[in-house]
């Protein structure tokens, strides 16, 4: 097929590259018909396996795609319930926070509307190589499936990072675990009236919420929750900690030390990761209640226990579990295991793969989240979700998308020579709704995601 050229290349559908491509419309309206976005999947689906009816956003819908960086944008939360008759439902309710099915409504719709930024669905990526002109790194050649090749200036990788399957499992046959991201899809393939023994591994909200959604996809089943906690925790929210997700917050952060930001890290684990939301423990403290009451012995909870080996014995699995107060093991047989083991702390093998084949020995993001390359370059990279290490917790969640799509955008725009004044974050907010009234970009006024969980509470890794 033939090559196709491009200025920037965005890999990736979801929420940071669906950002990006709305302000590249609202501020860059001659880049974005100049930029593609595509997308493996057939469809706009976020977070499809923990698609759950009852679940909530753990962000406020004030922190959507757009609404912190420009609140007249027509891509705000506020305008997609707007144009789709159900504001005045929203406002009843009486919430900052959208079911999490509403969100990906609301990307879907987005994505949609887009008119400048072409978007191309069921098209994967395969390989990604360098372009080298006398030594300067001037483009990307991404390999489609297709045999299509994409030449661009730039490239975003939006892809998220890969799923966390632990060491001790990954000899036990696919069909016999089912990690969160892929719950909703392939759940349906199981029999319902069948008594599946099964595993939930994790401590954290996506592992509760996993070990909820299965009680009643699988009435008859027989759920297992195992941890190495000594129990389920909240989260550790209050004003001030939310300050920390600030994007304001971003500068003090990348500015930091290495050994400050891991201690920063450390002391904000809970208020993201190993934690509840308040009303899902409290929903499953009375399930265990309930289940104890009526003398069932269907629920089961192992605290204090590592997964510490794993094997198949005929058509059961058989998981070691070492208890680490004193070394003592069991055995926990299942049918099914569920993980809720969150995703791993490394690169995606998409953005290591990209570091191999220019020759980088490490991978260092600058503060505009660009790849920073070693050699001469007219070229860039930019990397969404997966800067936690550099850039703060805030990196993986919805809370800061708008300001990383404007940073990144300002970057291109200052290398091509369009722009060469470094702005603040408050100033890159206040201008950024200027920009869009002085291109007449339409305005009803919007909000974003927050997070409040219901019975099964919001995942923390929005």
């Amino acid at each position: 097929m033939a090559n196709h050229d491009v200025e920037l290349l965005a890999i990736g559908a979801g929420p940071s590259n669906l950002a990006l491509a709305v302000a590249l419309e609202e501020l860059a309206p001659q880049l974005a018909r100049n930029s593609l976005v595509i997308d493996r999947n057939q469809e706009i689906c976020w977070q499809r396996g923990m698609l759950m009816p009852e679940v909530l956003s753990n962000t406020t819908f004030l922190k959507d795609l757009v609404t912190m960086r420009n609140p007249r944008s027509k891509f705000t939360f506020l305008n997609y319930l707007y144009s789709n008759g159900r504001l005045d439902q929203f406002v009843n309710l009486g919430s900052f926070v959208p079911y999490r099915h509403e969100i990906a409504d609301y990307l879907k719709w987005t994505a949609e509307s887009l008119s400048l930024v072409e978007l191309r669905l069921g098209t994967n990526c395969v390989d990604i190589g360098p372009i080298w002109t006398g030594g300067t790194l001037t483009g990307w050649e991404t390999q489609l499936a297709n045999g299509e090749t994409i030449r661009s200036r730039h490239l975003s990788i939006g892809v998220g990072r890969d799923a966390r399957i632990p060491e001790v499992l990954r000899d036990i046959k696919p069909e016999h675990i089912i990690h969160s991201t892929e719950y909703r899809q392939r759940i349906d393939t199981a029999h319902k009236d069948l008594p599946y023994r099964v595993a939930v591994i994790g401590g954290g909200q996506s592992a509760a919420e996993l070990f909820c959604a299965v009680l009643s996809d699988l009435p008859e089943c027989r759920p297992t929750m195992v941890m190495r906690s000594v129990g389920l925790n909240y989260y550790e929210t209050s004003k001030f900690n939310n300050e920390l997700y600030f994007p304001s917050f971003i500068d003090e952060f990348h500015a930091a030390r290495p050994e400050a930001r891991q201690q920063i890290l450390t002391e904000m684990r809970h208020t993201n990761y190993a934690g509840l939301a308040p009303d899902t423990i409290e929903w499953m403290y009375r399930q265990f209640y309930l289940d104890q009451l009526a003398d069932r012995g269907r629920l089961q909870m192992i605290r204090m226990h590592d997964v510490t080996a794993a094997r198949h014995d005929g058509d059961e699995i058989v998981l070691e579990l070492t208890d680490w107060r004193d070394g003592a093991t069991q055995e926990l047989r299942a049918d099914l295991i569920l993980l809720g083991t969150g995703f791993s702390p490394e690169m995606p093998r998409m953005v290591r793969r990209i570091a191999d084949s220019i020759g980088l020995s490490e991978i260092n993001i600058a503060r505009d989240y660009r790849l920073i390359v070693d050699r001469p370059a007219t070229a860039a990279c930019y990397l969404h979700g997966v800067n936690e290490a550099t850039h703060g917790i805030s990196d993986s969640l919805l809370s800061v998308l708008a300001f990383r799509a404007d940073d990144i955008i300002q970057d291109i725009l200052r290398q091509a020579g369009r722009s060469d004044t470094p702005q603040t974050p408050a100033a890159r907010a206040g201008n950024a709704a200027m920009r869009a009234h002085l291109t007449s970009v339409p305005a009803p006024v919007t909000a974003a995601p927050v997070a409040v969980p219901g019975p099964h509470g919001a995942a923390a890794y929005e």
